[in-house]
C-alpha cells in the first residue's frame, strides 16, 4: 500500500474482540469501566431522561427525583464515560445522551432482564 495514499485513521481497538480472539486486557479494562458507570441507579434514570431531549441540572434533578448536587455529581461521571454531552445555550448548560450506542445499551440491558 502506498502510504502517501493510506489512511490515517487509527483501526478499531476492538478488531480482536470482532474476531473471536481475547481482547487485549487494557481493552477488557476499559470495558469494565465502562459496565461500572452502569451499576448506579442514578446514573441511569438520568441516561433514561436524556433519552427524551435536552435537559439541564435542574430539569435532570426533577424528572429523576435526585437533588442537584447529585446530579451534577453523576453527570461528571456520564460525561468522563462519553456518555452524556453537553452544550451552552445563553447561561444554561444542557445535557444530552453522548451517541445512538447509549441507547442501545439500555435497550439491550432491559430485555436481557426482561426475557
Amino acid at each position: 500500500m502506498n502510504p502517501e495514499t493510506a489512511s490515517h485513521a487509527e483501526p478499531c481497538r476492538c478488531d480482536a474482540a470482532h474476531g473471536g480472539d481475547l481482547p487485549d486486557e487494557e481493552l477488557l479494562y476499559d470495558l469494565a469501566d465502562l459496565f461500572k458507570v452502569f451499576s448506579d441507579t442514578t446514573r441511569i434514570k438520568i441516561l433514561y431522561a436524556l433519552l427524551v431531549s435536552e435537559l439541564s441540572v435542574n430539569d435532570i434533578a426533577e424528572a429523576t427525583g435526585t437533588s442537584q448536587s447529585a446530579v451534577s455529581h453523576q453527570l461528571r461521571i456520564l460525561k468522563q464515560s462519553h456518555l452524556v454531552k453537553f452544550r451552552r445555550d445563553g447561561r444554561s448548560i444542557l445535557y444530552s445522551l453522548a451517541d445512538d450506542h447509549v441507547l442501545t445499551i439500555l435497550d439491550q440491558g432491559m430485555t436481557h432482564i426482561c426475557e
